[in-house]
């Protein structure tokens, strides 16, 4: 067995290839589509000046160079090229890079996650040892250097675009596993797990996420749930860091930004296209998320773009 200190060496080893092959791959500053499905690379030469306000699928998030910092509501997820990021269910996140400059840019990757994909490796893999994990919804956990030696073969195959069908399934596979047998592998687990509570709050959010524009009543979500009310609000709290209706205002804040700031849509039509009747209570809500009303905020990201 390697000691700490090889791992360690091993693991900065393997970051500072990492940080080389997305730093050639991206060239410029941005997200980066790639090949691999599913796959996306990130270059940045400056910290955010503000939080980005987006909804965050599940997936792995590495760091090969820089830091970033993750609000989900009131609870903070710093991770580095030390440690990973995962999302295991769909949430309303507040991110920001943190450490970042054009001699040293931040450079990550993200790989969604497929639930579907989880389920069929918990099949094959047959039972795993349970782990201690909290509920929530996004964990952070410290990177190892078998993980770290997959994601590199991973990005690798962007140069050999040949072998990508091949061989880029069983890689992703390979890497979902070693997530599944990692310290907090048990928070991915559950959600696939239909006899698990995290899985019947899963049903919940991906209801939510479909008719967020709906008048929400907590009876119909519970039975979507199969949960009481009393017991689906502090379950999804738990998974979440907030409740069904903080969830759902801010999915429909988030859409209504977006379609003012990429449809051009006008204030008015934004918020009552997301499912708000009252202007001035969309402009008070939006105002209370972003830190500034409508109009303000966009001319705001404007200049910021």
């Amino acid at each position: 067995m390697p000691t700490p200190s090889t791992t360690t060496a091993d693991i900065e080893s393997q970051h500072r290839t990492l940080a080389e092959l997305i730093s050639r791959i991206t060239q410029e500053d941005g997200m980066h589509q790639t090949a691999i499905s599913q796959l996306a690379l990130f270059r940045t030469s400056l910290p955010s000046p503000m939080g980005h306000h987006d909804l965050c699928q599940p997936a792995l998030c590495l760091i090969a160079q820089g830091q970033k910092v993750v609000d989900l509501d009131e609870v903070r997820f710093i991770y580095d090229p030390l440690h990973y990021l995962v999302a295991s269910v769909a949430l309303p996140v507040t991110s920001q890079v943190t450490v970042a400059s054009p001699t040293e840019p931040y450079l990550s990757l993200r790989l969604n996650i497929d639930p579907a994909e989880i389920s069929s490796l918990i099949a094959e893999a047959g039972p795993m040892a349970v782990t201690n994990s909290n509920s929530r919804g996004v964990y952070v956990d410290r990177l190892d250097a078998p993980l770290l030696d997959a994601v590199l073969r991973l990005i690798r195959l962007l140069d050999t675009p040949r072998d990508i069908a091949m061989l880029a399934p069983l890689i992703r596979r390979e890497i979902i596993y070693r997530l599944l047998r990692s310290p907090s592998g048990q928070i991915l687990r559950d959600i696939t797990n239909t006899d698990s509570l995290t899985h019947r709050v899963t049903r919940a959010i991906d209801w939510l996420n479909q008719n967020y524009q709906a008048p929400l009543r907590i009876e119909d979500l519970a039975r979507v749930a199969n949960l009481s009310p009393s017991a689906l609000h502090h379950r999804f709290k738990a998974v979440t860091a907030m409740s069904p209706l903080q969830y759902q205002k801010q999915l429909r804040l988030q859409e209504a930004r977006r379609l003012m700031l990429c449809e051009n849509l006008e204030v008015a039509a934004a918020g009552y296209r997301v499912g708000y009747e009252s202007p001035s209570q969309f402009s008070r809500e939006y105002s209370r998320l972003f830190g500034a009303p409508p109009l303000r905020d966009l001319a705001r990201l404007r200049n910021a773009g």
